[in-house]
């Protein structure tokens, strides 16, 4: 996107998923991403890449199926890797990484949903 009124700007969030089944992660991710796009008013055109990374104890699916099932996503480069395992790491949880284009005046906004919410006590007055 060469629209001088646009800058590139990377985007983090993340939920939890309350069990290691498809169903489940399908359904945690997808309210993930909805609050993403919702919140940053994001078209597909505007999204480049997403990145998924997950604790080793979701492994039902993987998160980027779910994302490549959007309408109109057929460009954005998707990527699914496992979390770096640290103990006391908050289990069964799903973050990302995304790279969006977004108006130079609008303030970007990084959902942290479900229990993930409390691994960014900054932002628990904005989700």
């Amino acid at each position: 996107m060469n629209d001088p009124d646009q800058r590139l700007v990377g985007l983090r969030g993340a939920t939890t998923c309350h069990d290691n089944t498809a169903q489940a992660i399908e359904t945690a991710t997808a309210a993930l991403i909805d609050a993403l796009v919702e919140r940053n008013s994001l078209l597909p055109e505007q999204i480049v890449s997403l990145t998924f990374s997950v604790t080793a104890d979701l492994n039902a699916c993987f998160p980027a199926a779910v994302a490549r099932r959007r309408e109109g996503w057929h460009s954005v480069a998707l990527l699914d890797c496992q979390q770096m395992a640290v103990v006391g790491d908050l289990p069964r949880c799903i973050r990302l990484l995304a790279h969006v284009w977004l108006p130079m005046d609008r303030a970007p906004t990084h959902p942290y949903l479900e229990e993930a919410r409390f691994l960014r006590p900054d932002r628990l007055s904005h989700n």
